[in-house]
């Protein structure tokens, strides 16, 4: 149930109000002040529109943080490294092998 306090505002509005809020270098308060809209309702909205952009770019993965991804690109980094050392280890033991076997 909607309370009956509760402005509900179109599209068009909000789209317009997003944008006003990139294009004008101004706050978000000063731009909810100016279209006399609460600042905690226009901050939901520039924030709900930054997230779809950011997930239609492919930059975040629906239902994945940033601190998500931050954690396994460490983890990924971390069995790289631990996949070079080996690869290192193997190479150095295969010219061994082949110094061994020429004698």
């Amino acid at each position: 149930m909607v309370s009956k306090y509760t402005k509900r505002y179109s599209v068009e509005y909000k789209r317009d109000a997003i944008a006003l809020v990139h294009s004008s270098g101004r706050t978000v308060t000063e731009v909810a002040r100016e279209l006399v809209i609460s600042s905690e309702s226009l901050r939901g909205w520039v924030k709900k529109d930054r997230a779809a952009q950011a997930t239609a770019a492919g930059s975040v993965r629906p239902g994945q943080r940033g601190d998500d991804r931050d954690e396994e690109l460490k983890r990924l980094r971390k069995l790289t490294a631990e996949q070079a050392k080996a690869i290192e280890i193997l190479k150095k033991a295969t010219a061994l092998f082949a110094k061994e076997s020429d004698r």
